[in-house]
């Protein structure tokens, strides 16, 4: 186990190495030209609108971030989960978990203003009840960090999702579906963030999930509290982690206790493209996955390798 968790560091730690002197490069007219057309005037211009930096994406690593896309920009994500890279199901014989796939999201989101996002995804799902999910999600801006003026920045989000899935057969299954909306379920989320100095960021987000459909011991409402902070290594390299605090009594159900979603990243950025690489205990994709269905335990080695990438359009 601990040589496992060592390989793990050294190679996080290589990769960033690697990352680091790419920094050092003279920018091209062409990143330039990113930068001027993608994040604004406000990014090139120090201490004057913290807007796009608190953090570099629009989301974290499970949840959300305070950021929006500007107006008129499309984003296309890809990403993976892979299997345990430790523990019982991890290990050499599954490659440390990259033989195994928890799960796969694909999915494009949408700046409508530079306050106002939508985004449209699908994810194989992890199986715990749920598969075959799409979600959809609407996100606007309530508040901008400025220097002298406003000290955080706050965002509201609305998600909801969807399972088409077979139904199962089986009428004591989550997954029979009796009725159609028993195959939906939402979240809502606020995000208030704040960006100290050029360098650090912090990030509360309190979250409410709601399930049409659950086990008769479960529970249809949940709420956790998730927290992130992102150190900024260069403008375009920086180390993020990010929790997820489950708030609930289960002393009376039946149901297996969640583990609290914990994860690590790191993230780099190069024209028109974000790159992230996570590792978490969190299987799925969705607040309706990693805040109700994370039952992973990081102390038993039973958390994976993630990325994310990231593509910026301009569509008018």
């Amino acid at each position: 186990m601990k040589k496992t968790i060592l390989l793990t560091l050294n190679l996080l730690a290589a990769l960033t190495f690697n990352c680091l002197f790419a920094q050092v490069e003279t920018p091209t007219d062409s990143t330039e030209f990113f930068e001027e057309e993608f994040l604004g005037d406000e990014y090139m211009e120090e201490d004057t609108d913290l807007r796009g930096e608190t953090f570099n994406t629009t989301r974290v690593i499970n949840g959300h971030s305070v950021e929006t896309l500007g107006k008129k920009i499309l984003e296309f994500r890809i990403e993976h989960r892979f299997g345990d890279l430790a523990g019982d199901a991890g290990g050499i014989q599954t490659m440390f978990g990259l033989d195994n796939a928890a799960d796969i999201r694909i999915a494009f989101e949408y700046g409508i203003t530079d306050d106002l996002m939508i985004g449209l995804g699908r994810s194989k799902g992890t199986g715990a009840p749920y598969r075959s999910l799409i979600d959809g999600f609407v996100k606007y801006r309530i508040l901008t960090q400025e220097k002298g003026a406003m000290p955080i920045s706050m965002a509201v989000i609305g998600s909801s999702f969807l399972s088409y899935m077979k139904a199962s057969e089986n009428i004591a299954s989550v997954s029979n579906f009796p009725e159609f909306q028993h195959r939906l379920a939402y979240s809502a989320q606020l995000n208030i963030a704040k960006k100290f100095g050029k360098r650090v960021s912090f990030m509360l987000a309190p979250t409410m999930v709601h399930r049409n459909y659950v086990d008769i011991n479960d529970e249809n409402t949940m709420f956790a509290l998730g927290a992130a902070v992102r150190i900024g290594v260069t403008e375009r390299l920086g180390f993020i982690t990010e929790y997820y605090y489950v708030l609930e009594d289960s002393d009376d159900l039946t149901r297996p206790d969640n583990e609290n979603g914990l994860g690590i990243a790191f993230e780099w950025s190069t024209f028109g493209h974000n790159f992230k690489i996570n590792l978490t205990n969190s299987r799925g994709f969705g607040d309706v996955q990693y805040i109700t269905g994370t039952y992973s335990d990081w102390m038993k080695g039973q958390f994976r390798i993630g990325f994310c990438i990231g593509r910026k359009f301009m569509w008018e």
